[in-house]
């Protein structure tokens, strides 16, 4: 049984990774696509492009931090792994929800405001901040998703 509690752990960090990255992915690919359409215009722009297009990217980063959270836990760096029970597994599993989820919606949604800030961008090329500024905003709930991660994995014992 215990294999089981820590293959839905394994999958619990999997999916974070995935569903994080994916997000990041999307995200990253609209505001590229936009900020190539002002460069082609205006090449100088590119340093003032350059944070609005990766910065629907760190999702990705977020839950790559909560699948090396899960990988510390179970000791797969080490020389002793840890074997979670069933419901262990599925405790892991659980926590790394909310960075999966908000990582993923959140990189989505992200994306739309920095196309926003690179039309600004486009029209006013010394705004830049402005429209990264609004971006952050919506990089907070990705934020408080890997902390929510962070203290559910803490949670856990083994």
């Amino acid at each position: 049984m215990n294999d089981i509690g820590f293959a839905i752990a394994i999958f619990g960090a999997a999916f974070t990774a995935i569903f994080a990255g994916i997000g990041s992915a999307i995200g990253i690919s609209k505001p590229g696509q936009a900020a190539a359409g002002v460069l082609r215009e205006d090449p100088d722009k590119f340093g003032s492009l350059f944070l609005l297009v990766v910065l629907p990217g760190t999702q990705g980063f977020y839950g790559f931090i909560a699948a090396f959270l899960v990988i510390i836990k179970l000791g797969m760096l080490g020389d002793k792994i840890v074997t979670p029970d069933l419901w262990q597994g599925v405790q892991i599993f659980l926590a790394c929800l909310p960075v999966a989820v908000t990582g993923f919606i959140s990189a989505i949604h992200q994306s739309h405001v920095c196309m926003a800030g690179i039309h600004l961008v486009a029209k006013h090329s010394g705004e830049a901040m402005k429209g990264v500024i609004f971006a952050a905003m919506v990089e907070t709930y990705a934020v408080l998703g890997l902390l929510i991660t962070f203290f559910l994995l803490n949670g856990i014992r083994l």
